[in-house]
């Protein structure tokens, strides 16, 4: 297993060279992108069990700070990712403690409303563009602005934010607060009786998991250099998390990577197909992955592979035990 790992990190160390065109850099830069927005919402949605549908709220604070704060004030793009992180955060005591009083899909409709609130408030407020959005600089006046012609510099940073949120993930899933989060997504009321402060431990998921969100956010505005009310805080980009996350394994340290590494391929590939048409693909493409999960693999794909894996091993021990018997 461990030399499983270091192929694995060997491989996407190595895969600029491989692949040195800008196409597949661009589209594996927006893998990693989708991975890192992705096992942010799993903190949250799969570890503790919590189903957000409003994570865009998060998602497009943290795109738009940056732009607003070089827009705004002339600063490097780079200045408003702490600035979103702190934004996000707040926004999170706001909506988490009343929403937290919900469970199951009332919480989940909750998410919703706010998110839309947000994303119309947003809209319609001219200090922030509206509807028109954000420009980031045109020219990268220096390296804090982030701004690469390449996307291979965009591909090693966003490399590096995922690789440290796995291993955070890694380090709280092994501890009291990943054991608490399980025991609240088993069942919350079991929980409280065991002595589980449970909305204490909700919001320290979700605090967790919207800053990591919000980073998501600003990572994508550094790369792209636009940001608008649709692609920032639009309810399509909440459901992408979800289904990314779900489509590897909620709940499972690498089932977003493997969601991503899917569904991102696929996005761009019909998009390329179809041009423009194929972007209204992508709502019949999350439909379907939605109820395939729902019917077949509620676990996703990297439980159906232990699942897989675990009957060879069985029938391995059958057959090696029969000679012995006989």
């Amino acid at each position: 297993m461990f030399r499983f790992g270091i192929i694995v990190c060997a491989a996407f160390l190595l895969y600029p060279f491989f692949l040195p065109d800008d196409f597949y850099g661009r589209m594996a830069a927006e893998v990693l992108l989708a991975a890192i927005g992705a096992s942010a919402w799993n903190i949250l949605g799969g570890y503790a069990g919590q189903i957000s549908v409003g994570h865009a709220v998060f998602f497009g604070i943290g795109a738009y700070a940056p732009l607003l704060i070089f827009t705004k004030f002339g600063l490097p793009p780079i200045v408003g990712v702490p600035v979103g992180i702190l934004v996000s955060t707040a926004v999170t005591v706001v909506i988490g403690l009343p929403t937290f009083r919900l469970t199951g899909h009332y919480f989940s409709m909750a998410t919703i409303a706010v998110a839309e609130l947000i994303r119309l408030v947003i809209s319609n407020w001219d200090y922030v563009g509206a509807a028109t959005g954000l420009m980031g600089p045109a020219v990268a006046r220096t390296w804090l602005d982030l701004s690469f012609r390449s996307p291979i510099p965009y591909y090693y940073i966003f490399l590096a934010v995922l690789a440290c949120l796995l291993l955070l993930t890694w380090h709280l899933q092994r501890s009291r607060m990943g054991y608490y989060w399980r025991a609240i997504r088993a069942g919350e009321r079991p929980a409280r009786s065991l002595g589980v402060p449970v909305v204490r431990y909700k919001l320290y998921a979700l605090l967790l998991s919207a800053g990591f969100t919000s980073v998501a956010g600003s990572l994508y505005s550094l790369m792209v250099g636009f940001i608008d009310p649709e692609s920032g805080f639009g309810i399509l980009k909440s459901v992408e998390l979800i289904i990314i996350a779900a489509l590897g394994g909620a709940g499972s340290l690498f089932g977003p990577l493997v969601g991503a590494m899917i569904l991102v391929p696929l996005q761009t590939m019909t998009n390329s197909l179809y041009g423009g048409g194929g972007s209204g693909l992508t709502y019949i493409i999350y439909g379907g992955i939605i109820v395939l999960l729902a019917r077949y693999e509620p676990g996703g794909l990297l439980d159906l592979w232990h699942r897989m894996m675990s009957r060879r091993a069985h029938r391995a021990d059958v057959a090696a035990a029969k000679p012995h018997a006989s």
